[in-house]
């Protein structure tokens, strides 16, 4: 105990080097926030859509949003700071590359989890902690795997008949890719036009069981 008292009493620049307990705390958020994240993104998320390039962002995100709220609450910032991510995270829906709804609501929840996961005061029991992660996981699974039996897929598809991608030959141009493609396609978007090579990026959406 001694030895411990000695070394939380070492400074620099009148700040402590360690803070035994303080520490103990933050490596045992950030694992059991780090399980839950895993669980969610790797075990749920993955395995239903096999997007491989979302699993780095998610994760990232995560781990950063919970080491800046974690810090940042011992400074006393209030809770309205965390609730401000949201807002400042929102705009990526509009700012980037257009992402399915289905990402953008793991994307948030995933910070959602880092936010309540980095903040809860000790007010707030592990237990209590425990069954608010654990029961967002069931209820994910339970939507994705149960209730929602249908898992919507998309593919971008290099299009050379440009003239169908008018708004007014929508119905022609679903047809046609149906009958290409072979799948049960629902709805598509037109994305990039190339008028020099004439072809357009196409997007389609499809269910997954349906094929």
């Amino acid at each position: 105990m001694l030895l411990l008292e000695a070394i939380e009493d070492i400074r620099l620049f009148d700040i402590r080097v360690i803070n035994i307990e303080d520490f103990s705390e933050l490596v045992v958020r950030f694992g059991f926030n780090f399980v839950i994240t895993f669980v969610i993104v790797r075990l749920i998320y993955y395995n239903i859509y096999k997007k491989k390039e979302y699993l780095f962002t998610y994760f990232m995100f995560n781990i950063l949003i919970f080491f800046l709220c974690y810090l940042l609450s011992s400074v006393k910032l209030s809770i309205g700071f965390a609730f401000g991510l949201f807002a400042v995270f929102s705009i990526l829906r509009y700012r980037t590359l257009p992402i399915s709804i289905q990402d953008m609501t793991y994307l948030f929840m995933i910070i959602g989890v880092a936010v309540f996961n980095a903040i809860s005061t000790k007010k707030v029991s592990y237990a209590e902690l425990l069954f608010t992660n654990l029961g967002l996981i069931a209820i994910t699974y339970f939507l994705e795997k149960v209730w929602l039996l249908k898992t919507e897929t998309r593919k971008t598809i290099v299009y050379e008949k440009i003239d169908l991608v008018k708004p007014e030959h929508y119905d022609q141009l679903l047809a046609d890719l149906k009958e290409r493609t072979g799948l049960d396609i629902h709805r598509i978007e037109v994305g990039r036009i190339d008028f020099l090579r004439d072809i357009a990026q196409i997007r389609v959406y499809y269910y997954e069981n349906d094929h």
